[in-house]
């Protein structure tokens, strides 16, 4: 792209400056339309060093309340950030719905960095691609915004800023050595921004080549890119987006209706093999730590399935230091504001950690879809984005391992009432259990189409059958050692 590049003619100087007076009052009125119609806005700026990135961003959020933006500067990951997924430090930053976020450099410069360095071999560098190109994909889907721009200047007018600012004392720390690297190797640098933005220009998020030479004019370019991108986002917010066909390979899995629930284990035995188990857990734990082996470990169910007992079992041999539960309720305000995935994102483990979750990202197309929480068309994209987020985190080297604790109806009955008529137990049932007892049928075929659809071989679906309790906390013990032998191995 860059190398094909032709800019357009900057405007004469009067004709600029009004210009830029009409576009600033363009933007000062969309800021309060953007709020009405709910719509996040993200304009990543990324370009050559010394190009005017972070002036131009100072210039553009002067023309916005200051409560409606966040600006986010990004260098290289800290060593913190490397223990968790390339994209986590990226999505955990976007913005709420009706608010801008500005990037002065994001994932476009993190690889590009890296790969005009010689630290990313050709298929880390696809599978980022791959990675990015998802990751926009799904903003874009869910209702974002996304604007992509590139500063561009001659290798001459880089050097000459780049003097410019080391001269003085107060702008000298301003010019990094990749930097001055980047203009010594000018050329290699073209290469590598030209391919990685051929390689995620995409209709949804395509990327515009910013003129930067003069800083009024890249400033005008910026902002009326900006305001013309608002206004057709606004005029599309409500089209449904076209539905993917799944490109992952799947696990055949069995229909609810088909698993038998006779399963049982005498108390003796479940004493003598829960005790075995969690030993050799626990020596597993310190492994994974030691091996820096994320684990993400997913709970579904019936309500009083036993989800919490069979919990309480896998943690009871972990040490406390290296895990955490992650109880999952209704979204809070400022969780529903965003996208559905970033509240898990938020909470993925760093390395050599696991993480469990009671209720997940599932919720999506269960309780959301059968309670109108959202569009029948956001439900249907949920298990293409749900395979695409487990695949990120595989590809991170994560171990994934997601049960559904299975129930029949009868045994749930028995439960409620058991529950309901012991007062130390009475706070685990609510009004909300027995109201979706009612819509028993209707969850499970909600729940036979997601195992379906998103029981791949990298994140498969694991059934417990847990009339008898006893018999699926053995269960889910063993199906958790095996994955972490196997991911040690």
């Amino acid at each position: 792209m860059i190398k094909n590049w032709v800019g357009a003619e900057k405007p004469q100087e009067e004709e600029l400056k009004e210009r830029l007076k009409a576009v600033e009052g363009r933007l000062a009125v969309q800021q309060m339309q953007i709020k009405e119609h709910k719509l996040p806005v993200i304009v990543l700026i990324e370009g050559w060093g010394a190009a005017g990135k972070g002036g131009t961003i100072g210039n553009i959020i002067r023309n916005i309340d200051p409560r409606f933006f966040k600006v986010v500067s990004y260098s290289e990951p800290t060593e913190e950030e490397r223990r968790r997924p390339f994209l986590y430090r990226y999505f955990v930053n976007i913005p709420e719905s009706g608010k801008f976020m500005f990037l002065d450099s994001g994932w476009a410069d993190e690889v590009t960095r890296l790969r005009i360095q010689g630290k990313m071999g050709e298929e880390e560098y696809n599978g980022r691609i791959d990675s990015i190109k998802r990751f926009e994909r799904q903003l874009t889907d869910n209702g974002y915004l996304v604007l992509k721009f590139f500063f561009n200047i001659s290798k001459k007018e880089q050097k000459k800023r780049l003097e410019a600012l080391e001269e003085k004392k107060d702008t000298a720390w301003r010019v990094s050595h990749y930097d001055k690297w980047q203009n010594k190797h000018y050329d290699d640098c073209v290469e590598v921004f030209d391919k990685y933005l051929n390689d995620t220009n995409v209709s949804g998020a395509p990327w515009y080549i910013i003129d930067a030479k003069d800083r009024k004019w890249a400033e005008l370019q910026v902002l009326e890119t900006m305001c013309s991108g608002i206004d057709i986002a606004m005029q599309n917010k409500s089209l449904a987006v076209p539905l993917l066909q799944n490109v992952f390979p799947l696990v055949k899995m069995p229909k609810l209706s088909e698993i038998p629930l006779d399963k049982v284990m005498t108390e003796e035995a479940y004493k003598t093999e829960l005790d075995e188990l969690q030993q050799r857990l626990n020596e597993l734990h310190y492994r994974l730590y030691r091996k820096k082996i994320p684990v993400i470990i997913a709970y579904e169910g019936w309500d009083a399935a036993g989800k919490g007992g069979n919990i309480k079992r896998i943690t009871g041999a972990l040490d406390p230091r290296g895990y955490e539960v992650h109880p999952i309720a209704s979204p809070e305000p400022h969780e529903k504001a965003r996208h559905y995935l970033w509240r898990f994102w938020n909470r993925l483990p760093k390395t050599g950690h696991i993480a469990i979750f009671d209720r997940t990202w599932y919720g999506r197309v269960m309780v959301e879809r059968l309670e109108g929480f959202c569009s029948t068309n956001d439900w249907q994209r949920a298990y293409n984005e749900i395979n695409e987020f487990e695949k990120e985190l595989s590809e991170w080297g994560a171990v994934i391992i997601k049960f559904w604790v299975q129930i029949d109806k009868d045994t749930q009955l028995q439960r409620f009432e058991e529950r309901q008529n012991t007062p130390e137990k009475r706070w685990k049932i609510t009004d909300e259990d027995w109201r979706n007892r009612e819509k028993w049928d209707a969850y499970e075929t909600a729940v036979n189409e997601m195992i379906q659809k998103t029981s791949t071989t990298y994140a498969p679906w694991h059934i417990l059958e847990s009339t008898d309790k006893k018999y699926a906390r053995i269960k889910a013990l063993k199906i958790v050692i095996e994955a972490l032998e196997e991911a040690l191995a």
